[in-house]
């Protein structure tokens, strides 16, 4: 396979690790678009949201979970941080692996565009 994430889960690639659980990883966006800007990812290969299945609730119940342990680390949570997951092209994603944005730290427009 070749996915970029699934690389950074096996540590052929590297990455600014900031948590790490049995079930997903996070670590810094290189191409940050807030002072913090971490992508949580499972370690199980999933492409888009229209891939989880019924048993994947769960795991992406984790990302969430490592998004609230993520903002409380960083800082953010009491202040408000944002959490955004992109499904296909249009929507923005660029890695076909599910992820979730966790992006605090300067306050957030609404719509986001």
């Amino acid at each position: 396979m070749d996915c970029l994430f699934c690389k950074i889960v096996a540590g052929e690639i590297p990455a600014d690790i900031v948590y790490e659980s049995e079930t997903a990883i996070g670590f810094r966006d290189i191409n940050a678009q807030a002072p913090t800007h971490v992508l949580v990812i499972p370690r199980k290969h999933i492409a888009t949201i229209n891939d989880i299945g019924d048993e994947d609730q769960a795991l992406v119940g984790s990302l969430y979970t490592a998004a609230r342990d993520i903002a409380a680390a960083e800082g953010i949570a009491d202040e408000g941080y944002r959490t955004v997951m992109n499904c296909n092209e249009s929507a923005g994603q660029s890695v076909f692996h599910i992820h979730l944005h966790v992006l605090g730290g300067r306050p957030m427009g609404w719509p986001p565009f």
